[in-house]
């Protein structure tokens, strides 16, 4: 008995020392496949048990472990993505709203994209040299794929794969690989979209540091100032979304009026951006946990804000539910 616990210990141990540097990476491929951070989380942890379940039959000489791993989680994906939708932003499902205080409209039977806390992925300079490919629009844009378009993207594209290595993976062809590469690609050019053009991180974390003082003052002067003409406001689980400065502010307006000026942020990131989370006090003292705002920035200006209220997403976060009181 004592032999068997000890093979036992051993083959735990060989597999943690063999599967764990790649945990977080596979973490990100599966956010950018699905869109879902805890969907994604999930599918790491049953990659990593049917890789477990297969450990003693893992062959070396065939491929490295990474490449392994990589085609439990592709299967997993792929399967996964068979009895899933896509998972869109509110701007990706119609027009935005011309009028401010327009009602809004909630959709929670939407699965609305979620952000991915950068501390769930790899240390912070992997992240930013992914953040590209981590950003929001970049994941929904991706929504809109095949989900074998989608992973062939990823592999070729994000991972540095080759079409033969690539094929190898999806049990296909290097022709079909590179046909579903070239169609992958066009539909993200088609929607604007490229990993291209990532400003630098403190640049941008500059600018929010900015708009965060301008809301906290609820200054919405200074705060629109901060905005590219064309900013986008968006708000998943709601479906209503607002284009332009001026629909911005004044939908800032109906915010202070709505819940008052009296806020506090906390800086935190997401998917490789700058974010905040967002508190507000309204009959007690205590600020409590609002939203939490993920922004886009590019040439000194915010061109997007996706804010998110889902409880889970807050969660995943792990930010406090209240702020103590200002010294």
């Amino acid at each position: 008995m004592a032999t068997t616990s000890t093979h036992s210990d051993e083959r735990a141990a060989e597999f943690a020392r063999s599967t764990d540097p790649h945990r977080r990476e596979l973490l990100a491929y599966c956010y950018r496949m699905l869109g879902s951070a805890h969907e994604a989380e999930d599918l790491v942890q049953d990659t990593l048990l049917r890789a477990w379940r297969a450990f003693d039959r893992y062959d070396a000489r065939r491929a490295s472990v990474r490449t392994w791993l990589y085609r439990i989680a592709t299967n997993a994906c792929l399967t996964a993505l068979d009895t899933r939708t896509r998972r869109p932003l509110p701007s990706g499902l119609g027009t935005p709203d011309e009028d401010p205080l327009t009602p809004l409209e909630f959709a929670p039977e939407v699965p609305w994209l979620q952000p991915i806390p950068d501390a769930w992925l790899a240390d912070p300079g992997q992240v930013v040299a992914a953040r590209g490919t981590l950003r929001l629009a970049w994941v929904a844009a991706v929504q809109f794929l095949t989900a074998r378009q989608r992973a062939v993207l990823i592999l070729r594209d994000v991972l540095d794969c080759s079409a033969a290595e690539t094929a190898e993976l999806l049990d296909t062809t290097p022709a079909a690989v590179n046909s579903a590469l070239q169609r992958a690609r066009a539909r993200l050019a088609e929607a604007g979209v490229s990993e291209t053009g990532v400003t630098e991180e403190a640049a941008d974390r500059l600018v929010v540091d900015r708009y965060a003082a301008a809301f906290e003052k609820a200054d919405i002067g200074a705060l629109t100032a901060l905005l590219a003409h064309d900013a986008i406001l968006e708000m998943p689980p709601v479906r209503t979304w607002f284009t332009g400065r001026d629909r911005y502010a004044g939908f800032m307006h109906w915010v202070y009026e709505a819940n008052g000026t009296d806020w506090r942020v906390l800086p935190t990131a997401a998917n490789g951006q700058p974010a905040m989370a967002a508190y507000v006090r309204l009959a007690d003292t205590a600020h409590r946990l609002h939203t939490l705002q993920v922004f886009d920035v590019a040439d000194g200006r915010i061109t997007r804000n996706t804010v998110f209220q889902d409880p889970a997403v807050l969660t995943a976060f792990a930010l406090p539910e209240t702020l103590p009181p200002a010294r």
